[in-house]
């Protein structure tokens, strides 16, 4: 084996394993830990879609998660009332409220920030699904750190089964897929599962359990 030959296994022995390394890397949790936040404050979420109703539809499903993972979770209606009063509708002017400010209407440890890449029931040739995408993260109001960040998507293809009959019945599925998912606002069931997986603590690389959680670990 020449020398050219060798160095060309080598850097290719490099590369390999190091993107294998960083795909693996353990996320970093020391700026969450040392602030150790008790509530969140989740803002409304800013809308990337052309759905005008997702972002109504994804501030809906975000409590539970939260709140199972441990913390106190300011209410949405609240949340939206209170902006209201203070002359903020838009999602995208809201995040932009410093957190001081927020810190100083609301009290919350920390700003949960949302944003919608993806929302709504899309057509294809031999297929439709309804997708959520999102993207998240979670701001301390006291320092304005960032203290993680995280990114989730669902689908409904995800449990939908390959229709019989060839082509013709590939595309007739698509059709009635399509139908029912878009009368039955599907997309706000999808936003669910999004929310679920891009909140609730304890998956990989996800938030940490909070302090009312009985899995919470102060250290």
């Amino acid at each position: 084996m020449n020398t050219r030959h060798l160095i060309g296994v080598s850097a290719l022995y490099f590369l390999v394993f190091g993107l294998a390394g960083c795909a693996t890397a353990p996320y970093d949790y020391s700026a969450l830990k040392a602030s150790r936040p008790k509530s969140i404050l989740v803002l409304p979420p800013v809308n990337d879609s052309n759905v005008v109703d997702a972002s109504n539809s994804v501030f809906s499903t975000v409590t539970l998660p939260l709140a199972e993972s441990g913390y106190y979770v300011y209410p949405v209606t609240l949340v939206a009332e209170t902006f209201r009063q203070n002359g903020l509708n838009n999602p995208a002017e809201i995040a932009m409220v410093s957190p001081t400010k927020l810190r100083e209407i609301f009290g919350a440890d920390t700003a949960l920030h949302i944003q919608i890449k993806q929302y709504g029931t899309t057509y294809y040739v031999i297929s439709s699904a309804s997708v959520v995408t999102a993207d998240a993260r979670l701001v301390d109001l006291r320092t304005g750190i960032q203290l993680w960040s995280g990114t989730a998507t669902a689908s409904s293809a995800e449990n939908q089964n390959a229709a019989g009959g060839g082509l013709v019945g590939l595309l007739v599925q698509a059709v009635v897929n399509q139908i029912i998912e878009s009368t039955t606002d599907a997309s706000h069931k999808i936003a669910g599962i999004t929310s679920a997986r891009l909140l609730t603590a304890g998956a990989p690389k996800g938030l940490l359990y909070g302090p009312r959680s009985p899995k919470y670990d102060p250290q």
